[in-house]
């Protein structure tokens, strides 16, 4: 196999592990348009890694936790529907990086890659990034998994058992914008929310405890993984889309078979 090829597969996997189990929050809690936005908002991180010649992926992950901090400030006190404030941020965000980007004179960046992931392109140092991060999370989904849980089956009663619900929102809305800086350059900005739900959302169908669908989700990133990386190989397919193309897949054979 060559190097990099294996280190896309390492990578590949190391993503689909973090993303199982916070995405089967994502799914329970009805967060999709909310990663969706931490994601849109991403790019504009690359964008300014650029112009002051930062580390993209420590510009990315400054930039995205910061942006969650102010979505969870606005949605806890806003006056307008949480869809629409969600809707605004992501796209203002998403052209401002592209206006930025387009201002930096004499730098060129292939936007492509980063909209739509570039696996094969990945090395040591951005699987450092990966693991690092990846230890970072699920250690944090560990200590928080009771609290987390309590608040996705009912948030007023897991208040008034002593819970801290904000505090435990706020944890997961910064773990979410982690997960999605170090995961963009795997699928990219507009499909990393797909490996975040789809894998849980196959997983749902099978599993009969939460436990149960974090691990499914995770097995099932990693077989999306494999069989976007084995299409892009063989057939010569974009790898980012690919990798979600697969997911889909099996998301429909999930259905499928519980059909039957």
């Amino acid at each position: 196999m060559p190097d990099f090829l294996l280190y896309a597969l390492i990578a590949g996997y190391g993503v689909a592990v973090i993303a199982g189990p916070l995405g089967c929050f994502v799914v329970w809690r009805k967060m999709a348009y909310f990663g969706d936005t931490l994601s849109h908002s991403a790019l504009l991180g690359v964008s300014l890694g650029l112009l002051f010649n930062i580390n993209l992926t420590l510009a990315i992950i400054v930039l995205s936790i910061l942006l969650a901090i102010i979505l969870s400030i606005l949605q806890h006190k806003q006056k307008i529907a949480s869809d629409t404030l969600l809707g605004i941020l992501a796209h203002s965000a998403l052209s401002l990086g592209l206006i930025a980007t387009s201002l930096a004179n004499n730098i060129r960046v292939d936007l492509m890659g980063y909209l739509f992931g570039d696996l094969l392109a990945v090395n040591l140092q951005d699987i450092f990034w990966i693991y690092g991060g990846g230890v970072l999370v699920i250690l944090t989904m560990i200590w928080l998994w009771r609290p987390l849980l309590a608040i996705s089956i009912h948030s007023e009663l897991a208040e008034v058992e002593g819970i801290p619900v904000q505090k435990v929102k706020m944890a997961l809305t910064l773990i979410l914008a982690l997960v999605i800086a170090v995961a963009m350059k795997i699928v990219g900005v507009l499909l990393i929310t797909s490996l975040l739900i789809i894998p849980p959302a196959t997983a749902q169908r099978f599993a009969r405890t939460p436990e149960q669908m974090a691990i499914l989700a995770s097995l099932f990133g990693m077989l999306g993984v494999s069989g976007g990386l084995a299409a892009s190989w063989f057939i010569d397919t974009p790898t980012g889309p690919s990798i979600v193309v697969a997911c889909f897949s099996f998301f429909i054979l999930s259905h499928v078979y519980k059909a039957k």
